[in-house]
């Protein structure tokens, strides 16, 4: 079974205990992505699927893995989502809920037998669900100092120069954070 992950964030950085058995490939499906969730363990803007968001282009690598419950929980482990939460952990074949049909069709033109994804909501101000404002994406990286700024600094850099949302560019024009 040919399983794959989708990605836009640290996974591509930082896979852990996420077994790779291919290289990140650039193309990806769109997906409606943006820097919208205040991070539980660290301090940092993630970028997450939010509908109200352009679609961005994504990566994709295949995992080492030929069992679909195998590859949603090693995802779920290096994203550190509670076991409560299985919806958080996207996949097709999907056992919370709904495929989602941009994905299926990248699927199957990519001749996959699976695919995961993180299936994080937006989140901001502890309050799931709930998307910060421009002004308050912006705010909240004045709040920082020292090193949880450089932190989240490094978040925005490192994320994919194509992955280039609405509050990347605001970003990058108000505080000079171009990606590396």
């Amino acid at each position: 079974m040919r399983i794959a992950c989708i990605a836009w964030g640290s996974l591509i950085w930082e896979p852990r205990e996420l077994r790779l058995a291919s290289e990140w490939h650039p193309d990806g499906p769109l997906l409606p992505l943006e820097f919208v969730r205040d991070s539980d363990d660290s301090d940092e803007l993630a970028v997450v699927m939010h509908e109200a968001a352009p679609p961005m282009p994504t990566y994709w690598a295949l995992l080492d893995t030929g069992d679909l419950a195998t590859a949603r929980e090693m995802l779920r482990q290096r994203e550190k989502i509670r076991p409560e939460y299985p919806q958080w952990v996207g996949s097709i074949p999907n056992p919370c809920g709904p495929e989602d049909p941009r994905v299926a069709a990248w699927m199957r033109a990519h001749e996959l037998d699976a695919v995961v994804w993180t299936a994080l909501p937006a989140k901001f101000a502890k309050v799931s669900e709930r998307a910060p404002s421009a002004h308050e994406a912006l705010a909240f990286f004045g709040s920082l100092e020292g090193e949880q700024r450089r932190k989240a600094e490094e978040y925005v850099r490192k994320v994919p120069p194509e992955i280039s949302t609405l509050y990347r560019k605001l970003f990058e024009e108000k505080l000079g954070l171009t990606p590396e």
